[in-house]
């Protein structure tokens, strides 16, 4: 399992490509490293690719909310791991 917590800051540090690479490492998927996969292509503008992860995650896509309350969500479940 990947260190989603590394992703994270990666992500909060505006570093993309490096969140991206440390999720996609996680083979197969755990439900949280799809979720964050499916917030980074929401936030680069990618939304069928973001779509896709959200399933795979078992997140409900059409009722996303912003990319930041999206992370606050996903933050909040990391912390109950």
């Amino acid at each position: 399992m990947v260190d989603l917590h590394q992703a994270l800051a990666h992500l909060r540090s505006g570093r993309w490509a490096d969140a991206h690479d440390l999720v996609q490492r996680d083979d197969p998927p755990s439900l949280l490293a799809a979720w964050l996969h499916g917030i980074l292509h929401l936030q680069e503008g990618d939304l069928e690719n973001a779509s896709y992860w959200y399933a795979k995650a078992k997140q409900n896509f059409p009722g996303r909310g912003t990319v930041d309350e999206e992370l606050e969500r996903f933050e909040s479940e990391l912390r109950r791991t």
